[in-house]
């Protein structure tokens, strides 16, 4: 391909798998949440090429790619993640759920613990 080729972003984001359908991805651009090159973007027409910085949320993670090369379709992940070389930072694992702190209902497991704590005090 040519330095100058470019591609429709809707169908960039969608051969690189960040979004299901084409259409998902049109949307996502058409409502102002994609930015490129700190640019926001409204219309899936737009060209991206090489080189080009791409800012979209994605679930609860806001993705920093820059686009490598464009694809000829959409294939499996392995050759769509040589796409794009992610810029996204590393985030901490968001905290668990906390776990049971003796307050609430007791299991059956504590229940039959009171049950016998009873019966020897007699």
């Amino acid at each position: 391909m040519a330095d100058e080729a470019k591609l429709r972003i809707d169908k960039w984001l969608w051969q690189a798998r960040f979004f299901k359908t084409r259409s998902l991805a049109a949307k996502q651009v058409s409502s102002g949440h994609v930015r490129m090159n700190g640019h926001r973007i409204l219309k899936p027409a737009q060209a991206v090429g090489p080189g080009d910085v791409l800012t979209f949320p994605q679930g609860r993670v806001v993705r920093v790619v820059r686009i490598e090369k464009l694809g000829e379709r959409r294939g499996p992940a392995p050759e769509a993640q040589t796409l794009y070389f992610d810029m996204t930072e590393k985030q901490d694992t968001p905290p668990r759920n906390p776990g049971f702190e003796g307050k609430g209902r007791p299991t059956k497991k504590d229940r039959r613990a009171l049950d016998l704590s009873r019966m020897s005090g007699d």
